[in-house]
């Protein structure tokens, strides 16, 4: 029987509108001076001032770092480091996307544990705790409100760490779908595929157990049927709410059963050449899956079938074909450019193609896939979607 380990937040609220709890759940928690991590977009948005109201109307005091950005950098997470420290704060707010949540669990962890950022990085488990944090999605894709993971780039090595451990973990996750609402067409459609790329590996994985399948089959489903409809229509309340759900779903699936090959690979391009993180999933995922499905064939038929791509009626073999395809398809509709369309520089990414390769099994993460990679076959699967 497969041991399963499970690692979640002490408290999860998830609902429209149910950031108007924050000032509540700090309270239930005995906190009484968040630090609020986030970026400059979301304070000029207004996403700031509906948690910052929330907490003038309770009398609870807060201060305000903006300067998280895309990527964060250890050199972004000492900035919050020293705001955290020149102020009496009990506890973190995480509100954002995946940078201002993951820069949240960095800055409360690396508070009280010794050393750089990349002392830490996968396999090794921190499990010594900061702060409690309170992590707020505003962009409903990476799911880190309820992982036990993060990521931060280093400046120096131009590599993007996996962090992972209890104190990983937020404390309590308010997932408040009507944030996302605003999110232009791009930014919904890469969330939306990185969540389907969570869900997806997840449970394929090589760690996957029966209760990251349940949130796994859950989030893939609600993603395929709701993605094309929130990018063309960002004001469909019942879309907005059901990609929420399943990045949330798909978050504790991957935190639990650990992602694989695609996020392996999608991190270097990142380091690299600064794409957004869902953007180089989707980049990744068709040419992944194909890849990989004659080593897990009724894994990935079962999530052909799940999202209507295949039939019950289908063998597992013609399962596997249509979801490569339908997976093809949906990165057309989403309108997902290929790295020679993005403007990366061509030689530079050739040249690169070995250290990524270097560094995407460094990681950890394709040891997880069915298919267990060479060096040689990812430098192949980059030239692929070139």
């Amino acid at each position: 029987m497969t041991i399963g380990r499970v690692q979640s937040p002490r408290i999860i609220r998830i609902g429209g509108g149910v950031a108007a709890e924050t000032a509540e759940v700090l309270i239930q928690l005995g906190l009484s001076k968040p630090l609020i991590v986030t970026d400059q977009n979301l304070v000029e948005i207004g996403h700031v001032a509906k948690v910052t109201n929330v907490l003038d109307t309770a009398g609870i005091a807060y201060g305000v770092f903006d300067g998280v950005i895309e990527d964060p950098t250890d050199a972004c997470l000492d900035e919050g480091l020293a705001v955290l420290r020149a102020g009496d704060y009990d506890c973190v707010i995480g509100l954002g996307g995946g940078s201002p949540m993951d820069t949240a669990k960095a800055i409360s962890f690396m508070s009280v544990n010794p050393g750089h950022v990349r002392d830490y990085k996968a396999p090794t488990q921190i499990d010594r705790c900061g702060p409690p944090t309170i992590l707020i999605p505003t962009t409903g894709g990476t799911g880190s409100e309820l992982t036990r993971w993060c990521v931060i780039t280093d400046t120096v090595k131009t590599e993007k760490y996996n962090l992972s451990g209890l104190a990983a973990v937020a404390t309590a996750a308010i997932i408040d779908w009507e944030f996302t609402i605003t999110k232009p067409w791009r930014i919904t459609a890469d969330t939306a595929v990185d969540s389907l790329t969570h869900a997806m590996e997840a449970y394929v994985s090589r760690r996957a157990f029966a209760y990251t399948d349940a949130f796994a089959l859950s989030a893939m489903p609600l993603i395929a049927k709701h993605v094309r409809a929130a990018c063309m229509d960002g004001s469909n309340t019942k879309a907005r709410e059901g990609l929420m759900l399943a990045a949330s779903q798909a978050g504790m699936a991957f935190s639990n059963a650990s992602v694989a090959l695609v996020h392996g690979m999608s991190r270097p391009i990142g380091a690299h050449f600064h794409v957004a993180h869902g953007l180089s999933n989707a980049m990744l995922l068709p040419a992944v899956t194909e890849f990989s499905v004659t080593h897990a064939q009724s894994r990935y038929a079962d999530c052909a079938r799940v999202m209507e791509m295949a039939t019950s009626s289908d063998s597992d073999a013609v399962a596997c074909g249509k979801l490569v395809e339908g997976l093809r398809r949906l990165n057309d509709d989403l309108r997902v450019p290929a790295p020679s369309k993005q403007g990366l520089d061509e030689q530079r990414y050739f040249d690169t193609l070995q250290i990524m390769a270097e560094q995407a099994l460094a990681s950890g993460s394709p040891q997880n896939n069915p298919r267990v990679p060479t060096a040689e076959e990812i430098v192949r699967l980059y030239q692929d979607i070139w």
